[in-house]
């Protein structure tokens, strides 16, 4: 499983020209469902997510996590960050999950993610969807849990 984190001073996603989901200071967490991730690399994708230092501590040194500072967190599914990109000139998807699949561990993580920290949205799963956010710094990490 891969996270593409983004250090947001605010977020959104739009489908149909409606917002489904909104934060404010936080995280945006672009999320990718490999073949073969379950509930071990859920969970550890989480903690990483929730506990990776991307946040100014006082001496303004990236030293705080999201549960620390109680910011925001936006999950949005985007099968194309598993892709194979290796060679050619147009991405593979034999190495994302199928999308039931996928859809199974995305929501497993959100529904995680609810439990442990306030302040969770998310896109739509499959849906065509807009993400505006504002990256603060920029700040961008990819995370794996393998």
């Amino acid at each position: 499983m891969i996270a593409l984190i983004q250090r947001v001073s605010q977020a959104r996603v739009d489908v149909d020209g409606a917002t489904v989901g909104a934060i404010g200071c936080g995280l945006l967490a672009l999320i990718g469902v490999q073949p073969g991730d379950g509930q071990a690399q859920t969970q550890r994708l989480l903690e990483r997510v929730l506990g990776y230092r991307v946040f100014a501590d006082a001496q303004g040194r990236m030293n705080r996590s999201l549960a620390e500072v109680g910011g925001g967190l936006l999950l949005v599914s985007q099968f194309t960050l598993a892709a194979d990109t290796r060679s050619g000139m147009r991405p593979g998807f034999s190495t994302a999950a199928v999308p039931a699949e996928a859809e199974r561990w995305f929501n497993r993580l959100v529904e995680l993610a609810r439990a442990r920290h306030p302040g969770v949205e998310t896109g739509r799963f499959g849906a065509h969807m807009q993400v505006h956010l504002v990256n603060d710094g920029p700040v961008t990490f990819r995370l794996e849990a393998n």
